[in-house]
């Protein structure tokens, strides 16, 4: 989903006063769900709740984030190729029926422009810039006739109510969601322009939605009759869901104050993209041409192959491994292996600097627009009678401002002495190996000397791993792991989906009796020249009854994923370091729930109405396979022997697992401390500026104060162009009901079959199956016959003995 973030931060060892920690983390979650049984409303975000306000029908996006990485990475650039190099295209046809496909998109046709013709799956190899504008322009003169209609004859009742709302809701959801895909994936200058055009036409129908009084008195209605207790749960959910956002979305507003609220509305559209572009367009500013093999000395033979791939891409037509020359960008792949690996301390100090330092100078300086959001938001909680935009914030999830930031703290508590630890062992292992910055550390150097440590302690270099993770082989191991526990099977449907993308794969899902329940789309090679980077998750259509072909079955769910890992190299396939294996298993977490849903009500099917702080549950609890044996043994087989990963590297790779967690933790921390910080005490004009703030918040988060020139902010895109303002806390928070939710199968015993079967069925039956239509305490005790507990989260970071091997 673009969004739902549906990212994947994998910072987890925590140390300190254990039974201290665990008491006040019982307390805090025993508090928050207690809360949380009276919260029983949708989630409010870009993709999946009804679209009001700014964030209609926005795809949100999913961070990558790994305990590598400080921020989650992003770059757009320029298209000038669908078709990687060095690749051969995947073109493969298959037969299929067509009662194997999802509901035909219900939109009038129109010969010329692919998006208002009807289809079953959105035409990605043919849409361009120029359908966007008269495409979108149609569509939503097509929707506001719909709404009119609807406002006219509305009635308190499902088939008068909901059912119509959902079709013009979904109708506008598909197209818009497509042509924001496409500008994520695809990018380039003419699609970026007709996309902000059309923006604030867009955003102007998403306000008029959300400002339906008819609507909302209908939604009033069912709530105040004599039938309420007879709706389902889901049901119940979208109606309270329908009545909260239309008072965020300003319903409740004077004629005034409510064009002021739009006002905003739009200015907060405009900034938060120009925020993203800015980000994007610096990224892909900055390249560093190497001509000198010693300069880049330290550098793995596959980013050599990658930075001599760029270099070819950029005119330097005879660029080799070998022998170069070498491109360096700030590019995921690109920037962590410079990172991690150059010997070139002035090189990793350019590199860092620049990454520091993206959109915080020039035309591309972001600071201002920070503080334009930051004001906006704050009058736009102010005219909705909240103290500030947190609470705003709140309002759509399960904790409140005051809880997040009291597990924060005590999150932060704990890890600080461990984080302190790191460092000290960090400059104790540079003067053992005769380092001249040994008693000099910068933070240049904090990545590069950590993997040598981790090197020498566990005896393990990602790089050396890569060669057992490719990337057919972990698709295919993940297959099989999600056929053993949830009973389905994963089947390639290349051709049956038009792609924007050559490297593109399509997949068909089938349940036990070999019917189809679902299909995505897996896009999974970094292109620095058109693809914004990081990893995300997004819905394309919903399961709906509503919007069903034949008017019996539902429309089935299709989703996409989207990575950026290293692309093959020559004859070699794509070869993984271990995090990007996380990556993977995450991010199809997040596709799980949206594609094995079995809610019919299609605004809480899937993703769509699970609050934000519990969305992250299926992704979290994912990643945890990758560290269990047979899964693990299952997927890493050399890709030129076959030979399996040794043992000793197994259980090595199970021990680093909680290597330097503390420091870890506390970026995670920094971040979603800032976060708060901005959007509940901060006052934009004040006598403090952001960094100001972020500085502060550092000296309790970073054991290694940061840069003076540290200007991160300018690119934290989960907060000022994502939908994780006041939200990043969410991490965190899901983490104990995730890693709960797999010691569910740790107490049943891993390596008992038929008890991880019948478990992972009922995980299937209640978290990937109920969507939003449960409130996420009802559902996690359903599935756990307990509400959660803090416990399984702290032996998994080593805060407590583990009880069972994994």
């Amino acid at each position: 989903m673009k969004y739902r973030r549906i990212g994947s931060p994998t910072s987890r060892v925590l140390y300190g006063s254990t039974t201290t920690l665990i008491i006040t983390l019982l307390i805090l979650m025993a508090t928050r769900f207690s809360l949380s049984r009276s919260a029983h409303f949708c989630l409010k975000t870009p993709s999946f709740s009804r679209p009001s306000t700014k964030y209609l029908l926005q795809c949100p996006s999913c961070p990558l984030w790994s305990s590598s990485f400080s921020l989650c990475l992003h770059t757009f650039h320029k298209s000038k190729s669908t078709t990687s190099p060095n690749r051969k295209s995947i073109t493969t046809v298959r037969s299929f029926s067509i009662s194997d496909l999802p509901s035909t998109m219900s939109i009038t046709s129109d010969d010329n422009n692919p998006l208002l013709k009807d289809f079953d799956f959105p035409p990605f190899d043919v849409i361009e810039a120029k359908h966007v504008r008269p495409g979108i322009r149609a569509l939503l003169k097509q929707v506001d006739e719909d709404l009119e209609a609807l406002e006219k004859t509305v009635e308190p009742t499902w088939p008068k109510l909901v059912e119509p709302l959902e079709k013009i809701i979904d109708r506008l959801t598909v197209v818009w969601g497509a042509v924001n895909h496409l500008k994520s994936v695809k990018d380039n200058p003419e699609l970026r322009s007709a996309i902000e055009e059309v923006q604030p036409e867009k955003v102007a129908f998403s306000l008029k939605l959300g400002q339906s009084k008819p609507l909302y008195n209908a939604f009033k209605a069912i709530r105040e009759s004599p039938d309420w207790d007879s709706l389902s749960d889901a049901r119940k959910r979208i109606v309270e869901s329908q009545i909260k956002e239309a008072v965020l979305s300003g319903i409740a507003l004077e004629d005034d104050k409510r064009e002021q609220f739009n006002r905003i509305e739009q200015d907060l559209a405009k900034l938060s993209q120009k925020f993203e572009e800015n980000v994007l367009d610096s990224t892909k500013k900055f390249e560093k041409l190497i001509t000198d093999k010693k300069d880049i000395e330290g550098l793995p033979a596959t980013a050599l192959g990658l930075g001599a791939q760029t270099a070819v891409s950029k005119g330097h037509e005879n660029a080799t491994a070998e022998d170069g020359p070498w491109i360096i960008t700030l590019d995921a792949p690109s920037y962590m292996s410079v990172m991690q690996h150059a010997k070139n301390r002035t090189l990793r100090e350019e590199v860092y600097r620049a990454y520091l330092s993206r959109a915080s100078s020039g035309n591309l300086d972001n600071t201002e627009i920070i503080n334009q959001i930051l004001k906006l938001r704050l009058e736009k909680a102010k005219l909705l009678g909240y103290n500030n935009y947190a609470e705003v914030s709140m309002a759509m999830k399960m904790a409140t401002v005051e809880k997040a930031e009291e597990l924060l703290e005590k999150l932060r508590s704990a890890s600080w002495d461990p984080a302190v630890k790191d460092l000290e062992d960090l400059k104790d292992f540079c003067k053992s190996q005769g380092s001249p910055e040994a008693d000099d550390l910068n933070h240049w150097d904090i990545t590069f000397w950590s993997e040598r440590l981790r090197e020498s302690k566990y005896e393990l270099n990602e790089e050396e791993l890569r060669p057992y993770f490719s990337l057919p082989r972990v698709m295919d191991g993940l297959f099989k792991l999600v056929n053993t526990l949830f009973g389905i099977n994963v089947e390639p449907a290349d051709g049956l989906a038009p792609v924007w993308n050559n490297d593109v794969r399509f997949y068909r899902v089938k349940d036990s009796s070999g019917s189809p329940v679902s299909y995505f789309y897996f896009d999974p090679y970094s292109r620095p020249s058109e693809k914004r980077g990081g990893a995300w998750m997004d819905e394309v259509v919903s399961r709906s009854r509503v919007l069903s072909r034949d008017g019996a079955s539902a429309r089935l769910p299709v989703a996409h994923m989207v990575c950026n890992q290293m692309p093959p190299v020559g004859d070699k396939p794509s070869l993984m370091t271990f995090r990007e294996v996380e990556t993977v298993f995450h991010e199809f977490g997040h596709a799980l729930q949206h594609m094995l849903t079995k809610q019919d009500e299609g605004l809480v099917a899937g993703i769509r109405g699970v609050e934000w702080d519990a969305v992250e549950l299926p992704s979290q609890f994912m990643e945890n396979w990758c560290y269990h044996r047979d899964t693990l043994m299952g997927i890493a087989k050399h890709h030129e022997t076959g030979e399996t990963l040794p043992e000793g590297i197994y259980k090595k790779l199970l021990a680093a697992r909680t290597f330097r967690a503390g420091t870890l933790s506390l970026r995670q921390l920094r971040f979603a401390t800032v976060d708060l910080e901005l959007h509940a005490k901060y006052v934009p004009g004040g006598s403090e500026s952001i960094y100001c703030v972020d500085r502060r918040v550092s000296k309790r988060t970073q054991v290694l104060p940061p840069l003076p020139e540290d200007k991160f902010l300018a690119s934290f895109s989960h907060i000022f162009a994502g939908g994780y303002a006041a939200g990043y806390y969410s991490y965190k928070w899901a983490e104990v009901l995730s890693a709960d939710a797999f010691s569910a199968f740790e107490d049943v015993g891993l390596e008992n079959e038929k008890a991880v079967k019948e478990t992972g069925q009922r995980f299937r039956e209640t978290v990937l199956a109920l969507g939003g239509g449960k409130a996420p305490l009802e559902v996690f005790v359903q599935f756990r016959g307990r509400e959660p507990s803090p416990e399984p989260l702290l032996r998994h970071n080593g805060l407590l003995p583990a009880t069972v091997s994994a």
